[in-house]
């Protein structure tokens, strides 16, 4: 299993997990077999400076994950990663490696939009 989570800083497994994924600098991507962990790779967000809808989810779409952790993200977000079929969990904090350990003990579980998407989309006609 591939697992993505947005983080802020480029620290491996003590990467903080940033609070919205697709403004976020960077993303882990970790390789799991079972519980243990096999590989953890650091990429920059592509699409950090300006995204369009569905850029990111397509990012992550594109290295393979099958799950997304983040701390929060929009509604869009979360209908392009159900499309892809990627499981996503929002409400992740701390590190990389507390996120992944609270997702495995399945403390971590489902999505919603975050709070600033909901009020975007209240204060805007799409």
């Amino acid at each position: 299993m591939r697992v993505a989570i947005s983080i802020d800083t480029n620290d491996g497994l003590d990467s903080i997990v940033a609070h919205h994924f697709g403004r976020c600098p960077f993303f882990a991507f970790v390789d799991l077999e079972g519980d243990e962990i096999k590989a953890v790779e650091v990429m920059e967000n592509p699409h950090y400076a300006h995204h369009q809808p569905g850029e990111v989810p397509g990012f992550i779409h594109e290295h393979n994950a099958t799950v997304m952790l983040s701390g929060g993200m929009g509604r869009r977000a979360i209908d392009f990663f159900q499309q892809y079929g990627i499981e996503i969990a929002t409400g992740a904090n701390g590190t990389v490696r507390n996120t992944l350990e609270e997702y495995m003990d399945g403390k971590l579980i489902g999505a919603a939009p975050c709070r600033e998407s909901v009020e975007h989309q209240h204060g805007h006609q799409h």
